[in-house]
């Protein structure tokens, strides 16, 4: 029963997945934005039918942790601004929270500590078909978001991020509230119980148990409460969602 529930829900995100992507050029030259829209906001819906708010993903043992964690993306930002930090190991850090946000914060690892502090020990699978098991520690996105205190007319979190896709282009991607209060949503500042490496990105990443590798933004500098994700790049909520990823990437 556990298998057919599997492949019944692989193919509905398979088929939600082509739905969008692959109708994705068509729309935009035959049939208008609305369409590619529309698409996606059933492939939404499919989403959160096949993983409601609820569920969880999978926690494994210390006996399961991968005893390589590779990385994915980049592994080495080469912005000014990340290589300063990096050169006086992140001492001055601090992570930007702003938007449409009551009390806008600039936290350093230290605060986000004392805000909130878990572990949990998940698998990252990567969209290049690879996965991964590791220990992550960090503070719940929720702890931060109670924090500042998130404006009603909020409905995405962006987080942007010290390294470049292209020049002048930092990596950006967005998820939406539900997902940013999930208790498996983590700011990660340690893997396997050590400060995150830079290949990882260090000195904070986004750890979200419930999607793939692509939307795990590394190396981040500033977090941002949105209404629409509109201005958000070219609207489609990521950098890869841009080039014709999928901006829900359930596993």
């Amino acid at each position: 029963m556990t298998d057919r529930r599997s492949f019944l829900r692989m193919t509905m995100v398979g088929a939600a997945g082509v739905l969008v992507v692959g109708c994705d050029r068509i729309s935009r030259t035959l049939w208008g934005p609305d369409v590619l829209g529309q698409a996606e906001g059933l492939n939404r819906r499919v989403q959160a039918l096949l993983s409601p708010s609820g569920s969880m993903a999978k926690e494994y043992t210390e006996a399961d942790i991968s005893p390589v964690f590779h990385p994915n993306g980049t592994t080495m930002p080469a912005t000014p601004a990340y290589q300063a930090l990096l050169a006086d190991n992140f001492r001055d850090y601090k992570l930007q929270v702003d938007g449409l946000v009551r009390r806008p914060a600039s936290l350093s690892i230290d605060q986000l500590k004392r805000l909130d502090t878990r572990t949990q020990i998940t698998r990252h699978d990567c969209v290049e078909g690879w996965s991964a098991i590791g220990k992550w520690q960090g503070t719940a996105l929720s702890a931060v978001l109670d924090h500042v205190g998130v404006d009603p007319r909020a409905r995405f979190v962006v987080f942007h991020c010290f390294d470049e896709m292209e020049e002048d282009t930092p990596y950006y991607e967005s998820i939406d509230l539900t997902e940013a209060r999930h208790p498996q949503t983590l700011l990660a500042f340690a893997l396997n119980d050590k400060p995150l490496p830079v290949p990882n990105g260090a000195p904070l990443r986004l750890r979200i148990g419930r999607q793939l590798g692509y939307k795990q933004a590394k190396y981040l500098a500033r977090i941002e409460l949105v209404s629409s994700l509109e201005d958000i790049g070219d609207g489609n909520g990521g950098y890869w969602e841009d080039q014709g990823y999928e901006w829900y990437a359930g596993i």
